[in-house]
Parts: C-alpha cells; structure tokens; sequence
C-alpha cells in the first residue's frame, strides 16, 4: 500500500522512523514535512492514514472511489487536489488516464496514486535534487507532481498533432479518402481527444487558483500554499492554457475532417452513380434494337434484308461510340 514515506526538511531527506503513524510527529519536531506515497490503498488501509493525517472524511471517500474529475478542494486542515496523468500507446493509438489524489497540509503530503501510469518515484528523486525548491515545503511536492503532470499533457498533445497528421494524409490522399476504414479511425481519434480533454479542462480553474488570480468567485488566497511558490504554478498554469489550445484546435481539425471525408464519400457515390447511369444507358440502346427485332412478326422493315443484320450491328456499335464519346466528354466515365 505504502509506495514511499520520506521526511524532509530544510530540502533534504532524512531517516525517520520505521512506522508512518510517527512520521508526522517527528516532521513536525524537526520543522520539516512527511510525504506518503500510496498507491491503490483499501479503505481499511487507508482509514490508517487519513485517522494519522485527519484527513476529511469527504476527500477520503472521493481518494478511495476514483473516478473523479481534476479539482481543488479546501477543507479545515488540508487541501485535496486531484490530476489525471495521461499515457498515450503508439501502437493502439489510444489515450488512457490514471489519478493522483494529493492532501495537503501544514507539514505533510499525502499522495494516493491510481491506474497503471507512471508512478511518482521520478518526480520525488527530482525533487531530492532539488533542495532549494524541497525547501518550500509540501507546496514544493504539489507543484512537481502538477508540472511533470501537464509538461506530459504537452507530449501527448505532440503525439496526438502527428497522428492527426497522419489521419489528414489518408482520408486527402487520392484512392486512399474513400477506404471504410477511415471513418472508424476518425471517431476513434475524436474519442481519444475527448479522453484527453477530461483530464486537461477541468484542472484550468484549480491552477487559477493555485497561482494566485485574484478575480472571480475564488479571489482568496489558496492556504497551505506558500505565496512565494505562485510564480511556478503560474508556469504550470500558461503551458497548461497551451495544452487546452492545442486540444481545441485538435477537435476542430478531427471534426473538419470528418465532414471533409464524409463529403468525399457523398462525391464518391454521385460519381459512381454517374458511371452507372452512363454504363446503363450505352446498354439500354442495344437492349432497345435487339428487343424490337427480335419480336415475332412476319412484316417488320428491312427483316428479309440479306444485310439487315450486320447493318443492326453496325448501327448499334456506331450509337454506342457516340455515347461513349458524349459521357466521356462530360466526364461521366
């Protein structure tokens, strides 16, 4: 259940004690804060936690469940922030989310880690390096997590742009816009953009708010943060604005694709329909002549003629070229 629990203070990592139900205590005698990891806890594992932390009973509820949308929530003793890490797999084309539920308080960080995405071990050795950042405390940890979170909201933005790309080369490419494949690609493209855009759009307002905007409902301070942090969520906040951009542009292009395919496929059947028309009528002509003579009367024109039949077929090979020539010329065929 518990991935890591580490306690620092001034920026550096230091031994504590074996059980975490002490950590916090000893952090706060140091001056310092706790982070404990987890990942996928039960509830009877985590009520463990959340009694330790005194977490509210509400956040708890929304951490165990999952399943939620990217938000800021501001209780007594601690704030609850949720993000929706996005993995994106090259080879199926498919984006999928996972969830980190972070608690913070005045000298701890709680982070509860669901899905199958990257964990958090990367972002807590970076910080380690970083002592003058680690120093900030707790805000320190809910601004990594934030940054590495929507710096890779900008690689997925870049993947998914080339394979829109890719998708614009076969539905405009000749011979290729037509194939019954294309519009099944396209819808699955859009739902991976809508997938996306969950995780990107609900967490504009929080990062408002975490870098300090001072207008709308949320003009108050956000506690727990420290004040000389809000430059660097401001940060998180402009690429985080770039992502959500990008996404919109990336839905209007795929849905301009799609009309722009759809119209091709209507194009495509009036031509063939055309053709067939056209191929249609070079037929009925013979069909007509052939019909005509070959009804069984004894006085018919030119029926006892010694050159009546190869005069028929001559007068239908001539009618057929003329056809031929008139659809050819309006582009029929």
């Amino acid at each position: 259940m518990i991935v890591d629990c580490g306690i620092y203070q001034d920026g550096h990592r230091r031994e504590g004690p074996k059980d975490f139900s002490d950590a916090l205590a000893d952090a706060r005698a140091a001056g310092g804060f706790v982070w404990v990891g987890l990942h996928e806890p039960t509830e009877k594992e985590f009520g463990l936690v959340s009694e330790e932390f005194a977490l509210h009973p509400l956040a708890v509820e929304d951490a165990l469940k999952a399943h939620q949308r990217p938000k800021l929530e501001i209780y007594d003793d601690s704030l609850f922030v949720v993000l929706k890490p996005v993995m994106y797999e090259p080879r199926s084309d498919t984006v999928s989310t996972g969830e980190i539920m972070i608690f913070l308080g005045d000298s701890f960080v709680v982070t509860v880690r669901h899905g199958e995405g990257d964990g958090l071990a990367a972002v807590r050795h970076r910080l380690e390096q970083e002592p003058e950042m680690l120093g900030k405390g707790p805000t320190a940890v809910l601004y990594a997590i934030a940054d590495t979170s929507v710096d890779h909201y900008l690689d997925v933005a870049t993947e998914l742009q080339t394979d829109l790309e890719e998708l614009e080369t076969e539905v405009f490419t000749p011979d290729r816009g037509g194939s019954r494949h294309t519009a099944s690609r396209i819808y699955n493209f859009k739902r991976q953009i809508t997938e996306f855009r969950r995780a990107t759009g609900p967490l504009a307002l929080p990062m408002s708010r975490l870098a300090g905007a001072s207008t709308g409902t949320f003009a108050t301070a956000v506690p727990f943060v420290d004040d000389k942090a809000r430059p660097f969520f401001r940060d998180v906040s402009d690429h985080l604005t770039r992502v959500n951009e990008s996404v919109e542009g990336l839905d209007r292009l795929v849905s301009d694709i799609l009309s722009a395919h759809l119209a091709q496929i209507s194009v495509q059947q009036n031509d063939d329909m055309r053709k067939i028309s056209a191929w249609a009528a070079m037929a009925a002509i013979p069909t007509m002549i052939a019909g005509i003579y070959g009804m069984n009367f004894d006085h018919m024109p030119e029926l006892h003629w010694l050159w009546s039949y190869p005069a028929v077929i001559v007068v239908m090979a001539v009618l057929e070229v003329l056809l031929y020539r008139t659809f050819k010329r309006r582009g029929w065929l």
